[in-house]
């Protein structure tokens, strides 16, 4: 989770924290001065007012950071100034054990080296709260033993209900954040290899003996990214490659990458399958069929390369900020250039990936081609 959403979910949190316990401060406050402790109860009411002084200086001002801080030195105050105005511990039923929200409020709002700063500081105030039973005379008034097990159980229920509340908020916001992570990192990474990545983030690279690798291109995308406006062109190439994107779950295959108007995808990894260039192949002719539906943003017929080649390769994960699993060999570049080289409106394979295919009925023999770094090549392509 990036810094400034981690930020906003640690104040939006604490916000909606401070004012359940100021509702609490108020109920707490009502529920002392009808049992018959007024003075009592002017300790949590005094709370939720200040509490929501401060709730409005930090809406005014925006200064969290002291915001923060008095809110956890207001929870860590108030139950002991409560169980010394009650007589102590058995009095009041332990009402001090409020102040152990303060450093789990810390934990879960604050950097981790506050809450233990916070939790250090409960500590002592218990033990001095507990020290002050045997050296200060203070007055005690009478509370009667079924009110002190009332105290207990309110005191019980009390502290435990907005801990277990204002955890379940804090750890469900967290959930929220990392599901979003996970399905953005899902969405850069194939799902093996982002599992792998999390177990062990070290350099991750396999090779593979024969997968089949595609390349698609828009046919004259230049001349129409100068015809329409920038939020036409990105919108019309999200259409079209959000729709590519569904055909290549449904064959299994993997989007590598897409460069300008260029689509790259690949069949057999991270996971091998021995169909990779039959899948490929129906890929690649739903490609065409969809791309023969539509037309550029200039109004005219749109038309694509495609170019399908089968070969060894190598995959992995490079960069540390941002990831990005690429394919290596020449088997890519191979397959690049059978898209370059290929025909508009038309599938060209290599003769690797033709022997591979067992239904070619879409295809028909071409000629040799001169393919610029490798030769002469044998290609086959589809009908129109």
């Amino acid at each position: 989770m990036r810094t400034k959403e981690r930020d906003k979910l640690h104040k939006d949190g604490l916000i909606n924290f401070s004012m359940a316990f100021t509702a609490a401060g108020f109920l707490w406050s009502f529920l002392y001065f009808m049992l018959g402790f007024p003075q009592s109860a002017l300790i949590p009411g005094g709370y939720a007012v200040l509490s929501l002084l401060s709730l409005f200086f930090v809406f005014v001002t925006g200064k969290y950071l002291a915001f923060r801080f008095l809110q956890f030195l207001f929870i860590l105050i108030l139950p002991v100034l409560l169980q010394l105005s009650l007589g102590g511990f058995e009095n009041s039923g332990a009402v001090i054990i409020w102040a152990i929200l303060c450093p789990l409020g810390a934990l879960s709002f604050a950097p981790i080296r506050q809450g233990l700063v916070w939790f250090g500081l409960f500590l002592v105030v218990l033990v001095l709260t507990g020290l002050s039973e045997f050296y200060l005379h203070l007055p005690v008034p009478k509370v009667e033993r079924n009110m002190q097990i009332l105290f207990f159980v309110i005191n019980i229920v009390g502290a435990g209900t907005l801990t277990f509340f204002s955890l379940y908020y804090f750890i469900s916001k967290n959930k929220q954040e990392h599901d979003r992570a996970e399905n953005l990192l899902l969405n850069i990474l194939p799902e093996p290899i982002a599992e792998r990545l999390k177990r062990n983030p070290s350099t991750i690279a396999d090779g593979y003996k024969l997968v089949s690798i595609l390349f698609a291109d828009i046919e004259n995308f230049t001349v129409i990214s100068q015809k329409v406006s920038p939020e036409t062109l990105v919108h019309f190439l999200n259409d079209v490659f959000s729709h590519f994107d569904l055909l290549a779950e449904k064959y299994g295959m993997e989007k590598i990458k897409t460069i300008g108007d260029a689509y790259m995808a690949v069949s057999g990894i991270p996971i091998w399958n021995e169909d990779h260039a039959e899948n490929a192949m129906k890929m690649a002719i739903e490609m065409q069929k969809f791309v023969k539906t539509l037309h550029d943003p200039s109004g005219n017929p749109l038309r694509m390369r495609i170019g399908i080649h089968s070969g060894p390769v190598v995959a992995g994960v490079i960069g540390k900020k941002k990831f990005a699993y690429d394919l290596w060999g020449d088997a890519v570049n191979t397959a690049s250039r059978l898209e370059s080289h290929g025909v508009p409106g038309r599938i060209q394979i290599s003769e690797t990936t033709y022997d591979l295919l067992e239904d070619t009925s879409q295809l028909e023999i071409r000629r040799l081609i001169n393919v610029k770094g490798k030769g002469e090549m044998r290609t086959y392509l589809s009908y129109e």
